[in-house]
Order: C-alpha cells, then structure tokens, then sequence
C-alpha cells in the first residue's frame, strides 16, 4: 500500500500534492471531503467550477461505498444547488482511487419521496443501502479504478486527459500497435481471473488466454467483430469459433464470467475499443505475442522483425538473382503468423505451415485482407512429426523431383527451443523433455550427438536428409557453425554456404541475452566440408558494421584443454580456486577467483571452482583469467572460442606481468579474508600502513621476487621450469592499475574503525588481511537481497575505485592484441 499508517487529513494532502498539484485542492465546498478545481484568477466574476467531488478514507476501504457516501452527503446538503456540480465524483484511500462521471449519476438526486436526512457514514441505513442498491450497476459499468502502486502512469494520463473545464464523461486510453501488449499483461491479472476457464485443459487443445484478449480487444459495446477469431466476446460471455459436428451442426463452447463481468467492465473502461481498424491485422498478426511464455519456448515462436525480413530478401536476390520468385518455389514450413513472407510478390509459388491450427486461422484470415498468398497453399504440417504424404500434393510433386527439388528455397524462422535434463551453466536447468517427443527425434537421436537436443537443429537435419538439393535459407543462432556440440552435426550437414548476416538476438521480440542471430543461406545441391563463414554484420538500426569469420569443426584445442594441464588438481599449496563452464565469451560471468570450493546442491563440484590454484601454476592461471576477462564480451563475440594458445606466450615476460597485474585487481577476482589465509595482498604491510602485520605476504614476496628457492615456493612453468627469484618487471600500464589500487588499500588502511554507520558494513571491526573483495564490500555494503551496492556513499572510496577500474581497461587494450598473438583467439 502507497499510503500506509496516516490520518486522513495527511492522506488528503499527498494525493493532492501527488496527483493534483497543477490544481487548486484547497476549496471546500460544502461537507465534500476532498475538492479539485482550476486555479482562478480571484478577480474573475465566474463561479470557479469543480473538476472532482471525492471521499477520502484511510487505510483500505471500499471505494463503491464510500462513493455512495458521498452521494448521501451531496444530496443531504443539496450541495449540487449551492456550487457548479464537478465533471466527476470520486473516492481514495490509501491503497486505490476510483472515479465515475457526475452526468451517470446525477439523476438520483433529484428522486421523490427519499428521506436526504440520514447520516452519510452510517453504512447500515435503510437509506445507505437503498442509494448503494440503486447506484450499483452505474458505478459497476462507468468508474474507473486504479491501484497507485500498479497504475500510477495510467492514473496520471488519466488525470491530464480528463480534468478539464466543460468535460464530460472520460476519455479512454486508445489503444495502439505500440502498447496493445502492455495492456495485455494488466488484462491477464485483472480480467483473466475471473474468466471461468480451466486454462491447462484450453492450453493442450490450442486455446491460449490471448484469443480471449483478442476477443475483447477487437470488439464494440463487447460483441466482437471479426467472426474468424478463434474465441468471440458475445455480450457476457465468449464461444469458441464453432465446429462443424458429426451430425453436420455447428457446435459452440462458452466461457462465463465468475463475477458477473464486474473486473471485465472495469477493466475496459479505461481503454478505447476497439482500436482504429489500420491496426486489426497487425495485432492479430502479433498474435504470438501473446503466446505464454511457457508455450512460446516449448513451440519456439519468436517473431522476426520487419528490418530483417526485408534485408533477407534482399540477400536471397543476391544470391539466387532479381526473378528467383518467379524461378524459385518457396516454403516456410515454420511460418507461425506468416510476417516472414510479408513482401513476397509470386503468391502461387509460396508454400505456409506451422503446427498451430490458430496461426493457419490468422493467416487465413489475412488473405481476406489482402495478404500475398492463396489460401490452397497455407496448411497446418507438424515438420517434426508429419510424414510429407500429409503436405498438398503440389508441394509434393516438388520435393519428388530431383529437378524441381533444386529450385525449392526452405525460407524459415524455425524454433530455439533446448531439450535436455543436465545442468549447463552453474544450477540452471534446460527445459526437460522441450524437443524429444517427436519423431525426428527418434529417427535421429543417435546420429547427432548433443545437436539433436536443439529444435532448429531437428529441423536442419530433416531438410538436409530429406530434401536434399534444396536450398535452405534460415535465421538462427550460429550455434550449428561453431558450437562445440555441433561436431557430430556438422559430419551430416554439409551443403555449401552462399552468403549471410548477423545481427542482435535481442532485436527479436522475447528473446534475451546478448549474442549474434545470423540469417545463412544454404545450398544442398553442393556438398562442402565446413570449415569457416564469413557474414556481413549490422547492427540493431540495420546499419552495416563489418563482417565476422565463424570457424567450424577446428583443429585446434579449446582453453579448456590446455589449462586443464596446468597442474590444476593439485591439492597441495592451495591459495585458490578458478574454473570453466564453457570455452567461449558467453561463460566469462562464471569465471572468477575465489578462496574456496562451491558444491552444488546436488553434491557436485561447481565446475567455476573446480580448478585448484598453488604455487605452481599461478602464472598459467594469472594468463587464463586475463585472457577470459580483458576483452568485453558484446553480442557479436557471444560464442567466439577460446583456444589451447602457441607456446609464444611463456616466453613473453611482459604479457605474463601484465596478466598479473590483471587479474589482481580485477572484480572477478573475489578471494575473501574469512575463506581462509589471503595470499593474494600485492603490497606490504608499509606501504599501505597496516595496523598489524598480515597472514600471508606470498603475493607481495612474488611480486618481488623475494620468495625463497625452495620447492615450496618454486613457481613453475607448463615446462616445469623453474621461475627466476628476481623482482617482476612491468609495464607502464601495469605499474598504473598497482599505484591506483595502492591507493584504496590506503584509503581503508586509515579508516578509523568502526565507521560508516549509516552504511551496511561487512566487516565491522578492522581487518589487516583484507582482500580487495573485502574493500569493496565495506565501503560499498550490501542490498536488502544480499547483493553488493554498485556504489558507495562515499565519495573519496569511488574516486579511487573509479580510477583503479580506469586504468585496468588502458591495461585490457595493451593485454588485447596479445591475445590473438599468441592464438587464444582467432581474428
């Protein structure tokens, strides 16, 4: 509640501060609790006119009869002869404010024979009840209701529309292709409630909450208009479309309301219906929007957006020449709603199916409106399922003809939706069971290795060896080109790549995360061993940006190959933990330091803290980390590998005192003070003025070179050569991050503790050990979720984390070129 634990007067004074404050709230007219008028010139010789006559009750009350309340205090004052009557009446409390226009209820001031002289508050009065009685059914049908914490925006556009002088009734909110969906979601916690529907049973027989919006939406005085929608509003209640019995009668399903269409009525009158008729085919278009979520991911609906459809065509004309619509049969056998053929000129050689009955009625339904297809050539075809003897026999005749089949272009968006039961990434789940019940699935599941769990990928491989010839043109992730899992795929899927592009994934509606989505065409009819691509890049504004090269099925080993020989299980000297969950840019969050081992809740070891860290392999992973970490990962380099490097990098002294100064005063380095002896400080207890001597000074003595030779402290190489005892020599970069982070640890060193009580602080009395982990929580502090601030209050501490964090990406840009240098990368 936004208002809570205040009295009434204070309560009037907020809402009037909050959302009238361009109004005059001041006025009293009468015993009215709460008047809003235009501000007036005192000179003026007009009576200033009301805008709002409202009840305020503390708390949480109901507004309807606190509504009827006023109208009894209205009436017993005879209020309405003494002042200009308001363009509205209304009602607020702590928690909600309602409004119903002053015309819809006027008439029941001036009834006969009705005894005013009652008290207003006394709800339980013959009176109260007969007026509550007799307004019940206006206020039901014309106020307006809103939450303040859930519809403040719509509260306040409602205030700006409605209160002006001379205005009567409301104004609704209209309703557009821009905000159709917003209203959606608010239309799925007030209103589908109170539908009577058992939503599982609808959701197995094709039924989604969103055919009873479009039923709404895309109605007047709630009777839908357009009879080819799969649900229709009739009055109080909806039907499902009807079906044609064995009896050759049409039969009708019917869904009734559980509160007599009390939220339904309140719901729509804050909104405009039905839209403005150049929007019907585009709502009914994005139909898959409103698909549930849960649905959406096990079908893999995702829309392609307009920009990309249009440059892929363009592409597909580069590739197969100006006339290859007219030369080139087209099918899209995952169309959903159909917008990827949108722009298509030859109509009778464009093939449409998808598994959903709704989306065949959509499309259908926008061939009456003037879309570019024949109704003959659009048909429901489950492609992982349905054997191509169901397909028209058109189609047919040409996947059966070797000729014909060559000139067959498989146009899709196909699903993204991952089948599997095994962790992937730290606790995440894929969706369990999402790709394996159907036949592709069986044909195929020991042929392709992890591929198979991939939808799109169970549509790849049914083209390939199925239709062979064709050409396949597809959006999709780059996942089947470069994947690690993919290899098994890529044995079978080997046609010759024509041309392509990538761009943002998440320029495509519901999907999340930041890496590349490629448009690649394909051509079955030339059989090539994939080695690389190159595709052109655009950004999310279709601006072209460069190209990018993918490697396929490559020689070389990962990162994670190479770093697993570094000594990495070696349980003696142990001084930390780092890990791995994936050779490429799109794990780098799980790739960090820390001071102890994590075990999920399963019992297995977290593989981000499955490598021990010692003494003999601390340049390794001071390397391994720098590597992972001093190049942004951006959409575009998403799934770039990282590879077993050349042995150029041990011999490279500076690259290696560089990654050290990297990775120890990076933010993934997490190593904490409480997890054990830290002996990961880089200076000495003087030169930060410590107040007691530290635990460990091993980072210190390394850095230089002051560790003792004996076969503790040696510090070896993959060639188990043994690291000289002098002082390491770095970069001007280098010796910039250490003077910065020289710094803070001064800056904590000479707080008085404790300190910063106004702050949560982690460690409330001083610790000499700390990281800088622990530096930052302390000045930083913690949410209420246990997670650390991004920022300090104090200035002084964000000056110099500021600068630390500055000089470390100067080091990044230095460390970079080394990386493809010595083939952590590939350009």
């Amino acid at each position: 509640m936004k208002y809570q634990n205040i009295r009434e007067e204070e309560l009037k004074n907020k809402i009037a501060r909050d959302y009238f404050w361009i109004y005059d709230c001041t006025k009293m007219m009468g015993n009215v609790d709460f008047c809003v008028a235009m501000f007036q010139e005192s000179q003026t010789l007009f009576e200033q006119q009301s805008l709002l006559w409202a009840e305020a009750k503390k708390g949480t009350s109901d507004l309807y009869k606190s509504i009827t309340q006023l109208i009894l205090t209205i009436g017993k004052a005879r209020t309405f002869d003494k002042f200009l009557p308001p363009n509205m009446l209304g009602a607020f409390d702590g928690e909600k404010m309602a409004f119903v226009p002053y015309n819809e209820i006027h008439d029941i001031f001036y009834m006969n024979d009705f005894n005013w002289n009652v008290t207003p508050s006394n709800h339980n009065s013959r009176e109260f009840k007969l007026i509550h009685e007799k307004v019940k059914s206006n206020i039901d049908e014309k106020a307006l209701l809103f939450y303040y914490e859930k519809d403040d925006k719509e509260l306040n556009n409602f205030i700006k529309d409605n209160f002006k002088i001379g205005k009567f009734g409301f104004i609704k909110t209209k309703i557009d292709k821009n905000n159709f969906i917003t209203i959606y979601n608010k239309w799925l916690q007030e209103v589908k409630p109170t539908i009577g529907v058992n939503w599982d049973v609808a959701k197995k027989n094709g039924i989604i909450d969103g055919d009873f919006y479009l039923a709404d939406l895309l109605s007047d005085n709630n009777q839908s208009l357009k009879d080819s929608l799969y649900v229709l509003l009739k009055n109080n209640h909806y039907e499902s479309a009807r079906k044609v019995n064995d009896m050759g009668m049409f039969d009708a399903s019917s869904s009734h309301f559980s509160d007599k269409q009390a939220a339904h009525t309140q719901f729509w009158n804050k909104y405009e219906r039905p839209p403005k008729e150049e929007y019907w085919d585009y709502i009914i278009e994005r139909r898959d929007l409103l698909v549930p979520q849960d649905v959406r991911e096990r079908k893999g609906s995702f829309f392609t957006p307009q920009i990309w459809v249009e440059l892929s065509q363009k592409y597909l004309t580069d590739v197969l020449g100006e006339n290859w619509q007219d030369e080139y049969y087209i099918w899209d056998c995952a169309c959903g709603t159909g917008n990827l053929l949108t722009g298509l000129t030859n109509k009778f050689n464009i093939y449409a199916s998808t598994l959903d009955r709704q989306d065949i009625d959509v499309i259908k339904d926008r061939i009456k409106n003037g879309a570019n297809l024949i109704e003959s050539n659009v048909f429901q075809f489950d492609f992982l399922n349905d054997d191509f003897t169901k397909l028209p026999k058109s189609l047919q005749n040409i996947i059966n003809d070797p000729k014909k089949r060559k000139k067959l272009v498989v146009y899709i968006n196909p699903p993204y939706a991952e089948a599997g039961s095994v962790s992937v990434v730290g606790e995440r789940k894929n969706k369990v069971d999402v790709a394996t019940k159907n036949k592709i699935w069986d044909k195929y599941k020991n042929k392709l290795g992890l591929a198979i769990r991939e939808l799109f990928a169970q549509f790849f491989i049914r083209i390939s060896q199925e239709i062979p010839d064709c050409i396949l043109s597809t959006f999709s992730t780059l996942k089947y080109v470069s994947g690690d899992g993919f290899e098994v795929f890529r044995t079978l899927f080997n046609p010759k790549y024509a041309s392509g592009f990538i761009v943002p994934a998440d320029t495509f509606d519901n999907v999340k995360g930041q890496f590349p989505i490629g448009f690649l065409i394909w051509n079955f009819a030339i059989k090539q061993n994939l080695k690389k691509i190159q595709v052109d890049v655009y950004n999310e504004n279709k601006k072209y940006i460069g190209k990018k090269i993918f490697y396929a099925n490559l020689d070389k080993k990962r990162i994670t190959d190479w770093i697993n020989k570094q000594d990495v299980k070696n349980k003696s000297g142990i001084i930390g933990y780092t890990g791995n969950n994936g050779p490429d840019f799109q794990n780098n969050n799980y790739c960090y330091i820390g001071s102890k081992q994590k075990i999920n809740s399963n019992g297995v070891l977290n593989n981000a803290t499955k490598y021990s860290i010692t003494k003999n392999n601390i340049i390794p992973i001071f390397v391994y980390f720098t590597v992972r970490h001093c190049i942004t990962a951006t959409w575009l380099n998403d799934r770039d590998q990282f590879l077993a490097p050349k042995d150029t990098w041990e011999k490279d002294k500076e690259f290696q005192n560089d990654c050290i100064a990297f990775t120890l005063f990076h933010g993934q380095n997490k190593i904490i003070s409480n997890g054990g002896v830290n002996h990961w400080i880089p200076f000495t207890e003087y030169e930060v003025n410590a107040k007691e001597r530290f635990e460990s000074d091993f980072m210190a003595k390394f850095i230089t070179g002051k560790l003792k030779n004996d076969n503790e402290n040696k510090l070896l190489t993959k060639t188990k050569k043994a690291i000289q005892n002098t002082p390491l020599v770095f970069s001007k970069e280098a010796k910039d991050v250490f003077n910065a982070g020289l710094e803070l640890w001064r800056y904590y060193h000479s707080q008085t503790f404790p300190a910063y009580e106004n702050i949560t602080i982690a460690l409330g009395a001083y610790n000499a050990n700390a990281s800088l982990y622990d530096i930052r929580e302390h000045f930083q502090g913690r949410n209420e979720s246990g997670k650390m601030n991004h920022k300090s209050k104090d200035a002084t501490y964000m000056k110099y984390i500021d600068a630390l964090r500055e000089k470390l990406k100067v080091l990044a840009k230095k460390i970079e070129p080394k990386v493809y240098e010595h083939g952590f990368l590939l350009e």
